[in-house]
């Protein structure tokens, strides 16, 4: 499947635009085309009204073509014992540095969560003191005007009484003038 793919590929890289558009407009230069790539077939689609369209099917690479594009691994050396040790403790190094980085973040994620909540809670009591001072405020202005309420409806009792006072000794004064 990868060497088809491969040999496509590279077959498409051969293949210029101008004959594939070629290919597609006239039939008898497709031969032309055939004869060039051998281990390609182009095969024309049901012809419509908005254009050709068309095949490209690959034949199975020649035994020729593998040669060229196998593609040999280097040889493998010998692994000793300390190279193993080595690449074992690189490993363990790197593992306990990703540890180590992962709890240095949550550390921090930690003391950041911890001075959000006690920024919170400062908040909260600030806005506490706020609200129960406006409410001694409030509670002693109700309190003062109250007392004045009070103050003022007393001073007009006491007005009232002195005018009821005042119309009491004319009325007496009144009786002892007219015998």
């Amino acid at each position: 499947m990868a060497k088809t793919a491969i040999a496509y590929k590279e077959k498409m890289k051969e293949i210029s635009v101008l004959s594939l558009i070629c290919s597609c407009l006239y039939p008898e230069s497709r031969k032309n085309i055939l004869g060039d790539f051998e281990d390609m077939d182009i095969k024309p689609i049901n012809k419509r009204a908005s254009g050709q369209a068309f095949e490209v099917i690959l034949k199975p690479p020649s035994p020729t073509s593998d040669a060229a594009h196998c593609i040999t691994s280097p040889p493998k050396r010998d692994i000793s014992l300390e190279d193993i040790q080595k690449k074992l403790e690189a490993a363990e190094d790197r593992r306990r540095s990703q540890e180590a980085q992962i709890l240095r973040i949550l550390a921090e994620k930690r003391e950041h969560e911890r001075e959000v909540l006690l920024k919170a809670m400062e908040e909260n009591s600030n806005f506490s003191r706020m609200a129960e001072e406006k409410l001694q405020v409030k509670m002693e202005q109700i309190e003062e005007n109250r007392q004045a309420y009070l103050a003022a409806i007393m001073e007009r009792l006491q007005e009232r009484e002195r005018h009821a006072q005042e119309v009491r000794r004319n009325k007496e004064l009144r009786e002892e003038l007219m015998p």
